[in-house]
């Protein structure tokens, strides 16, 4: 099972929210590839970035630190926040991302999404999110009217291969995963499943390690790291090890 630290840019920064909050933000560098690195140099296999000026926006705003970040690094990254067409797919992955994760867009646009699917393949994830129960979208200031569940099985009706759930309640707040949620999503979907949001402490890994038997491989953790409530090392030995 995969630990991937995330880093949230915004305004050129690496930040982290609680709850999606735009007034809740916590500058924790800024100089994001400096950071992108201090995970590399500490053992991280991946990374997880985040656009939130994109998310808000609905265009990716920090494209050329991302190329940077791609640039100063050897490990792979993924991307999500703001990307909701075909063209930006593209210009994602020519930088040389990893993996893009739609989330709105796979969202409010099959077509395009079954597009992506079909020239990138395995390149492409989906993000949902949740909100007591219900999908959030457009950086989790509206929600639709479908369960995260419904939509993990129309998700994988379409071809998609992985998942990224992110319960918008926990995210940020160091309250601990949705354990019951991540499992439930895994299970009707039958998908691969990044897990994120809430990891506040050792007891919560060992929890989602035991996730890893229904197809949950990764986990993503923020606040946790950058707050040292978690330190990457244990994360990795408890994950990885």
């Amino acid at each position: 099972m995969l630990v991937i630290p995330a880093i949230d840019l915004r305004d050129g920064r690496c930040v982290r929210l609680v709850q999606g909050e735009r007034s809740s933000e916590i500058v924790y560098s800024a100089e994001p590839v400096k950071m992108a690195k201090e995970w590399e140099d500490k053992g991280a296999s991946y990374l997880h970035l985040v656009d939130l000026d994109g998310a808000f926006t609905g265009t990716p705003q920090n494209l050329d630190i991302v190329q940077e970040i791609v640039q100063a690094i050897q490990i792979p990254v993924q991307l999500g926040g703001g990307i909701r067409s075909y063209d930006v797919v593209k210009e994602v992955l020519d930088l040389g991302v990893e993996r893009v994760v739609l989330g709105t867009a796979a969202i409010l646009s099959e077509q395009l999404l079954l597009q992506c699917l079909q020239d990138f393949g395995e390149q492409i994830a989906v993000g949902i999110d949740g909100r007591d129960g219900m999908v959030a979208i457009e950086g989790w200031e509206s929600t639709v009217e479908i369960t995260v569940y419904e939509l993990s099985q129309k998700i994988a009706a379409s071809g998609v291969k992985r998942i990224v759930f992110t319960d918008t309640r926990r995210d940020g707040t160091l309250r601990g995963p949705n354990i019951e949620a991540t499992k439930k999503i895994a299970e009707v979907s039958g998908l691969k499943v990044i897990a994120s949001g809430g990891v506040s402490c050792v007891e919560d890994l060992y929890k989602l390690k035991g996730l890893e038997e229904y197809g949950v491989d990764g986990v993503i953790m923020g606040k946790a790291l950058y707050s040292g409530a978690v330190h990457l090392k244990e994360a990795l030995e408890i994950l990885e090890g």
